[in-house]
């Protein structure tokens, strides 16, 4: 259930901001450092975090504005960023792209930030490709699909993008570049201040690169000169880097000898720098003319274009996309690309009629003050109410409301067919293509045994498969069981993880003991017995609490059981000396740092001590459980799962992203260990806690479980489902029903039974 928030769109008073920034030399740069000034100059109360993409980390001396820096090529510090983020109360995420600033496969760090942000999104597209590349196209119908709004600075981009990559007109917004705002000058009064008295200055900026078309401009000079001597072009900018990187300053020397070989060296001026905007408005206001010989036609956004229209420029321009929007309606002179004859034609002619240039100048200002950047931040902020305003609110509590669903093998046999159970879907679509592996086949054999209630015959078709599977993933010369299978059957393996090995000892165990049928039940025992001794060769404390519940429901069923007894008494001991040696006042663990499965730890320790008559082992087990599961509460008092960005953080709390459903069965099926070895009432409300996550009790309040068809998605993101639904998601929530099933009713016997009604 939710709502919206109403009618009235909520004040926003916290950005987050991503793209390039001064004092980083590009167009990019500029435009992002304007963005922020704009918004806070517009809006005085308004807080914006910039976060900095860094293409040299520690070369920049960012200011004091900049919140982070994110280099370019660290993946992790673009997760590192999205935790900031998220963390920092911003209500919106707006993102500068542009193709090449960020990291991985045609830029896709960006995406892995955005997944894991909860935040709505506006994204301004500096460059839209007619054309893009397979990965281009992968990384901007991700990015188009995660954004609340698009931002572009021409119409033409909107039609690119739902033309090319069918994106919803309704979320892209036409808001034009920002420009500064200056008095309309004469340029003859500006000139003294570069020394262009008398003069005819045409003039073009920005990084030097071959794409600009500077070429063009140097070969229309002989002819342009010879209609007005006095013509002067001025070319301000350093050359790109990316360019210097790879040969110097060969381009910008060719230049210079093409304006040498042409005669026109005294009329050709190349000023490698990068001018602050003060000064760079100062050369703009001096220009007469401004000239854009650009060659790329897709070129969707111009800062340089929208600064020299903001001043007033008359503009010679190729036709790109950025140009025939913003000079449309003759607000400037368009001209062919490469066409030399065309801009000597079209400047000469400018330079020749001082009243038609006059005349561009005052509709080209006319248009720039359309265009200042309050307009801009007004535009964003008009974007991010909207956005801010569409999230639906969810009504927090509503899935206390609801009972335990009844377990059900729908699901599990979608996922399924005679040689075993599949590992991964697309949506709820098996996935052939990975196969399947022993650790979804071993917790589908301990399903088999706990379900109820099941058709006989179908638990024993199913029993029998998976059983069948365990039995070929068995390699004697190893003594170790292989995990990954291929749709074809041929193993990808000799022998499969620690993790895969210790699971399957437990499907063992469990099936020894609690399969239905007596045939399941003496194989079990029987495998149990060839293959137990490998436990021993388990280094990793997971894998050996995984052969610890199996050797726990071995000794359940078979009391004097040596293996499993000596497998109860080694590991845990081990575990109790694990937590002793890493434990601190605030960290009652048995590692220095969270991983996944973290309940199974405290569970084995209880099982075994149960079993045992240990209360040293229930003790640490009873303590490392309040412990995991008091990590594992949000503030709202909701079952937070240790999301997988935690893992391997030393000593360090658990981040809340990605949620698995594995951690919400191993937290129930740990407190129903609690429940039975204390009789404590408060571990059947953990229980339920945690069980409860499927159902919606969650950080986003949204339902992993398909209650129509006993389906689980993958897990919870900061923005909503893994809508897939894998064998590892489908078996935990299954297995939690079985298990909260078993403790309702255990806790019916209580004195004060809980008021729960299993469906």
């Amino acid at each position: 259930m939710s709502t919206l928030e109403g009618a009235k769109a909520p004040r926003i008073n916290h950005l987050a901001l991503i793209g390039n920034y001064l004092p980083r030399q590009c167009g990019l740069a500029t435009f992002t450092t304007h963005c922020h000034q704009a918004m806070i100059d517009r809006y005085p109360d308004l807080r914006v975090d910039v976060y900095a993409m860094d293409d040299h980390p520690g070369r920049h001396a960012y200011p004091e504005a900049v919140t982070a820096t994110i280099p370019q090529h660290d993946l992790s510090a673009y997760l590192a960023a999205a935790r900031r983020i998220e963390m920092s109360g911003a209500q919106v995420l707006w993102v500068q792209h542009e193709y090449g600033i960020f990291g991985g496969s045609a830029g896709d760090h960006l995406l892995a930030l955005l997944d894991r942000t909860s935040l709505p999104v506006i994204v301004t597209l500096h460059t839209i490709l007619e054309k893009p590349s397979a990965e281009e196209r992968r990384v901007m119908e991700a990015l188009l699909r995660r954004a609340s709004k698009v931002m572009v600075m021409a119409e033409k981009g909107r039609e690119i993008l739902t033309r090319v990559h069918g994106a919803d007109p309704r979320r892209i917004v036409t808001i034009p570049h920002g420009v500064p705002d200056r008095a309309f000058l004469d340029p003859d009064a500006m000139k003294p201040r570069f020394g262009w008295e008398g003069r005819r200055v045409i003039f073009t900026f920005g990084l030097l690169a071959p794409n600009k078309g500077i070429e063009t401009m140097i070969a229309a000079m002989p002819e342009i000169v010879k209609a007005e001597p006095r013509a002067h072009y001025i070319v301000l900018g350093a050359t790109h880097p990316n360019l210097v990187a790879h040969e110097g300053e060969a381009y910008r020397e060719r230049l210079i000898a093409q304006a040498a070989e042409l005669g026109v060296s005294d009329h050709v001026e190349l000023l490698d720098g990068f001018a602050e905007e003060p000064e760079l408005l100062d050369y703009l206001q001096a220009a007469d003319i401004y000239a854009t010989p650009y060659h790329n036609p897709a070129q969707i956004t111009s800062g340089t274009l929208s600064f020299a229209v903001g001043m007033g420029k008359p503009v010679v321009s190729t036709p790109y996309v950025h140009a025939t929007e913003i000079l449309a309606e003759d607000h400037g002179v368009l001209v062919d690309f490469r066409d030399v004859a065309g801009f000597a034609r079209a400047i000469g002619g400018l330079l020749a009629d001082d009243g038609a240039r006059m005349a561009l100048a005052t509709r080209a200002y006319a248009r720039g003050r359309t265009m200042m950047w309050p307009c801009l931040a007004e535009g964003i902020m008009k974007a991010a109410e909207q956005i801010a305003t569409a999230r639906p609110r969810r009504i927090p509590g509503v899935a206390a409301e609801f009972a335990p669903l009844r377990p059900d093998l729908s699901a599990v046999e979608r996922m399924s067919d005679a040689t075993g159970m599949l590992q991964h879907s697309i949506y709820s679509i098996p996935d052939r293509r990975h196969g399947y592996c022993i650790d979804d086949n071993a917790r589908a054999l301990i399903l088999m045994c706990r379900i109820d209630p099941l058709d006989e015959v179908v638990r024993d078709k199913w029993t029998s498969i998976y059983a069948s599977f365990v039995q070929y993933a068995w390699n004697p010369d190893k003594r170790r069981f292989r995990n990954f299978m291929r749709f074809d059957r041929a193993w990808c393996e000799d022998e499969g993880s620690e993790d895969s090995n210790g699971r399957t000892l437990w499907a063992l165990g469990v099936a020894a003991t609690e399969a239905r049928e007596q045939k399941h039940r003496d194989w079990a025992a029987a495998m149990f017995d060839q293959t137990a001794s490998l436990a021993f060769d388990l280094g990793s404390p997971r894998a050996q609490a995984f052969a610890m519940l199996g050797a726990a429901a071995m000794r359940d069923g078979f009391p004097s059981h040596p293996i499993a007894t000596r497998i109860l008494e080694t590991f845990g001991e081990q575990l109790v000396a694990l937590c002793e040696t890493n434990r601190r006042p605030d960290w009652q663990w048995f590692e220095i740092v969270l991983a996944y499965d973290n309940a199974r730890l405290p569970e084995a320790l209880i099982r075994a001590g149960h079993v045992l008559g240990r209360r040293d082992f229930i003790a640490c087990g009873i303590e490392t459980l309040e412990w995991i599961v008091s990590r594992q509460t949000s503030p709202a008092g909701n079952f937070r799962a240790v999301g997988t960005e935690s893992f391997g953080r030393a000593y360090a709390e658990p981040l809340p992203f990605d949620q698995q459903p594995l951690e919400a069965q191993a937290t129930v099926e740990a407190c129903a260990a609690a429940f039975e070895a204390t009789g404590e009432k408060r571990w059947f409300d953990e229980a339920m806690k945690a069980y409860r996550w499927y159902l919606g009790g969650n950080d986003l309040e949204l339902p992993l479980a398909t209650a129509q068809d006993g389906g689980c998605f993958d897990g919870l993101q900061p923005t909503g489902l893994n809508r897939n639904q894998g064998a590892e998601s489908i078996l935990a929530l299954q297995l939690a029903n079985c298990a909260i099933s078993g403790l309702s009713k255990a806790a019916a016997n209580l004195a004060d039974p809980p008021r729960i009604v299993v469906a």
